[in-house]
């Protein structure tokens, strides 16, 4: 078995000990359908066939694409395009097969691209407060009405209170959620609906409103996210090879950058060290304050932690999964594009 010093890099690695922890924290938290893990965050049919195997065998996605892969890999019983879009077609087929799709809409063009594409069944998107898609509650008897004429069943409501994710503040964070929560249920009364579909890592324990939970960095985690009170801890890193040190002037180069790591939230992080400039291929690292001297050397490797898990496994092709420093599985990120 390969060690991590034998692996071409950059390469995502995966701490499949602290992977398993955080799926079970979650899954005993949200078992089931509870919980519709958001393939955006792992992008990897192996991943979704994994926590189908701990009972959560409904799914969100951002792309269609993502929704694709997964009927592909045999995972088609309950997925959600949490997203808007003005051209469902590539999704009717899917439809017909037996897939059991549903998407967001909030607006009487996105229902039209629906009904057109052959989808059978929507979720009537809210703004909770998240300056991003979504329609006001005033608009939702409306586009409930316009669905329903244009032969669309309607499951329930959605709203992401994304906005609120990251208040350090467990308590404060409580009470805006449950703000926002009561602009969605409000609109539930009115949509009616099984579904209430909300929530995120960020607020998997306090979002009591929702009837599943679109979480899906507690797998991983990132800098950002533990940075608040949260059980998960962070399994997954970026491993870069030092290839350059300059001892006189306290600097070591690693030969990962903004190609391999998502910058969104800020730089990565390293242990007993600081990162300084990340450019394409470089991220320079510098001794913590205090420290005389560079502790590495050329040919070493360094895990450098993503502040933002999401785009930062959307930049590589698999995921190095390791155990007591050694490989002991590779799996494919194949649900990348659109």
């Amino acid at each position: 078995m390969r060690q991590l010093q034998d692996i071409d890099t950059p390469a995502l690695v995966l701490d499949l000990k602290i992977f398993y922890e955080n799926l079970e924290i979650m899954s005993e938290s949200r078992p089931g359908l509870s919980l519709r893990p958001h393939v955006k965050a792992f992008k990897s049919s192996v991943i979704a066939g994994i926590l189908k195997k701990y009972g959560h065998e409904s799914f969100c996605c951002a792309t269609i694409r993502e929704i694709e892969g997964l009927v592909e890999a045999g995972h088609k019983e309950d997925i959600l395009l949490a997203n808007e879009t003005l051209d469902a077609s590539r999704l009717g087929s899917l439809v017909a097969n037996g897939a059991r799709i549903t998407v967001a809409v909030d607006s009487e063009a996105t229902i039209i691209a629906a009904a057109e594409g052959g989808v059978k069944e929507v979720l009537i998107d809210i703004n909770v407060g998240l300056p991003r898609c979504g329609c006001d509650i005033s608009d939702a008897e409306m586009l409930s009405s316009f669905a329903k004429k244009h032969g669309l069943k309607i499951r329930g409501v959605m709203g992401y209170e994304g906005h609120l994710m990251f208040i350090q503040n467990k308590e404060e964070r409580s009470r805006k959620v449950n703000e926002a929560m009561e602009i969605l249920h409000d609109a539930h009364l009115i949509v009616g609906g099984d579904v209430i579909s909300a929530g995120g890592t960020g607020t998997f324990d306090i979002n009591t409103l929702a009837t599943e939970i679109q979480a899906g960095s507690y797998l991983f985690m990132d800098t950002r996210y533990a940075k608040i009170e949260l059980p998960f801890k962070e399994s997954l890193s970026v491993a870069s090879k030092v290839i350059s040190v300059e001892k006189a002037k306290r600097w070591a180069v690693s030969n990962a950058g903004v190609k391999s790591l998502g910058m969104d939230y800020g730089k990565p992080s390293v242990q007993d060290g600081v990162v300084g400039i990340c450019s394409d291929e470089h991220t320079t690292l510098f001794p913590t304050e205090g420290d005389d001297s560079v502790r590495w050397e050329t040919g070493d490797v360094v895990l450098l932690k993503p502040s933002h898990v999401d785009p930062t496994i959307a930049k590589h092709p698999r995921m190095l999964c390791v155990e007591d420093g050694y490989v002991v599985e590779e799996w494919p990120i194949d649900l990348r594009d659109w």
